[in-house]
């Protein structure tokens, strides 16, 4: 028995479809101790982790291995008083060591946040204002152990500062803190209700809101691992995420442990098609799953032959059809959409490479009861549309793995739970074979290059600049990125907009923005298309 199935009943039809998903746990399940180290227990050989570089390094990670670092940063972390409860920040891009310390971290029932290393110092004060974090584990690499210092001496927190591989002005070394430490631990009680991991997601009203996930959301990626990946066991499963965006608990983590994959990991700050073809092929990676922008990039370059691989899936924003045709031409394998937020695990999905149709967002998760409602609250016709919610199966019990909280925002938690069910803000349609077509984002939320950002970010920046009266950011096709990020600006009197002004104006805001946030276009205009209520039409600058 795959360990997975300790943890779910599961209905099948006569085809050996799976029509039906519930997931059975204890109160005190830990995906630290019941996942990692039971399968240290049973089969302590087992291959977890596969690791390497572009600069030639690798390590591969047995569960036995996994548990005993584990126990050693989760002594260091306790230690230094971090313990349940606790909110603790994670930098870690994908680099081994997140692997280790996130599975620490669930251990002594401290909160992680995940993070991309591309924050600026302004977004860790906002963090830190937010989440009342105790405790920083952040990589070695570039200039981030600055702009993490800037930002906890603007705010005067009191808290503990970790990197690793080395040591940093202001920071502690994990990596020879944990070499001194017990890889003995005994478990420490925590609860599976108890909140296990906050992201932080970009809105379009407002700034970056805090998802608060409990213990149950490591066992709601079964359903994406084993059905929707189709891992094998004892096989490597590739997923290209950074560890900061939720996209890594859907394919780098959770799921696949349980269903018995091996992780394989590509440390890389640039991506290239040809080195991650010959990473798919040198470690013999059996199931991959990417953005479609990776897709784009390698139709485009050219694909080898990937004699290992048996599964290829996609997510985080629309799959051109030429790319899904193109791929399976190459490759024989048909690419399977699959649809969530980082609110959620996965809520809709091709579960069958046979069945798969480009575009569509698939069918249901037999593990959710997903309803399209219109507007005032009755559910959509087929080919009409309305917006993706998630209705929960059993009266008062809140979905597995759906997201328990916003942090610090009940009001707005309530608003998108309105009427009993989680309303998504994503629209869509349904077609007479029940598959699911995207229609649009409610709140305008932008997909480039398989980030998701909310424009309110970016206004902000834009309006800071001393000749700009007036701004709107939409995302507007690009065949490379799936959406560029494109800003539509009022000057104040007198100013003109020329081709000097535009780059001025660009290179202020993304100087002051991450790298995937940048501003790639801008249009001057004279003024916005608005509704009765003054509200800017973002849905007519997107047509350009």
């Amino acid at each position: 028995m795959t360990l997975y199935q300790k943890y779910c009943r599961e209905t099948f039809d006569e085809q050996g479809r799976l029509t039906d998903f519930e997931l059975v746990y204890p109160d005190s399940f830990n995906f630290g101790y019941d996942v990692v180290d039971e399968y240290a227990r049973l089969e302590p050989d087992k291959r977890a982790l596969v690791w390497c570089d572009t600069e030639g390094s690798e390590r591969t990670f047995t569960f036995a291995e996994l548990r005993d670092e584990s126990n050693r940063c989760a002594n260091v972390m306790l230690a230094s008083g971090i313990g349940r409860g606790d909110r603790v920040l994670v930098a870690l891009k994908k680099h081994y060591e997140y692997w280790i310390t996130v599975t620490a971290l669930h251990k002594i029932g401290a909160v992680v946040i995940p993070v991309t290393h591309m924050l600026t110092a302004k977004d860790y004060i906002y963090r830190i204002e937010c989440a009342d974090i105790k405790g920083f584990v952040i990589t070695h690499q570039g200039d981030i152990c600055e702009r993490v210092l800037e930002a906890v001496n603007k705010t005067g927190i009191d808290c503990c500062l970790w990197t690793i591989r080395g040591s940093r002005e202001g920071f502690r070394d994990l990596t020879a803190e944990m070499a001194a430490a017990s890889a003995e631990l005994e478990r420490r009680e925590t609860y599976v209700h108890d909140p296990m991991l906050i992201y932080f997601t970009s809105g379009t009203t407002g700034l970056p809101k805090g998802v608060v996930h409990d213990h149950t959301y490591p066992l709601a990626h079964i359903v994406t691992a084993k059905y929707w990946h189709h891992v094998q066991d004892g096989g490597l499963h590739f997923t290209v995420a950074e560890t900061g965006w939720a996209k890594s608990s859907w394919g780098k983590l959770y799921g696949q442990w349980l269903a018995g994959t091996a992780v394989m990991v590509f440390d890389f700050d640039n991506f290239d098609p040809k080195m991650m073809m010959h990473v798919l092929n040198k470690y013999e990676v059996t199931t991959f799953c990417a953005p479609p922008t990776v897709y784009r990039y390698l139709v485009r370059s050219g694909i080898p032959q990937l004699p290992k691989l048996t599964y290829a899936t996609t997510a985080g924003e629309l799959l051109n059809p030429e790319v899904f045709r193109l791929f399976k031409e190459k490759t024989g394998l048909s690419l399977c959409e699959g649809y969530g937020q980082s609110e959620t695990t996965l809520l809709t999905g091709n579960f069958s490479a046979e069945s798969s149709v480009a575009g569509s967002m698939g069918v249901p998760s037999p593990q959710y009861d997903i309803r399209l409602i219109r507007r005032d609250g009755t559910e959509a016709a087929v080919g009409e549309v309305g917006e993706v919610c998630v209705k929960p199966k059993h009266e008062g019990v809140h979905p597995d793995g759906i997201f328990t909280a916003y942090l610090n925002n009940d009001e707005l938690f309530r608003e998108v739970w309105r009427g009993g069910v989680y309303h998504t803000g994503d629209s869509a349609t349904v077609d007479e074979n029940g598959c699911f077509w995207f229609n649009g984002r409610f709140d305008d939320i932008i997909k480039t290059g398989g980030y998701r950002v909310g424009p309110y970010e970016i206004e902000n920046v834009l309006m800071e600049y001393p000749d700009v009266l007036e701004c709107s950011v939409v995302g507007v096709p690009d065949k490379l990125r799936g959406q560029a990020i494109k800003a539509y600006i009022v000057l104040k009197n007198g100013v003109i907009g020329d081709h000097a002004l535009e780059k001025q104006i660009k290179d202020f805001a993304n100087s002051r923005l991450s790298d995937y946030k940048w501003v790639r276009l801008i249009e001057f205009v004279d003024e916005m298309p608005k509704t009765f209520s003054g509200k800017v039409r973002k849905t007519e600058q997107r047509k350009g």
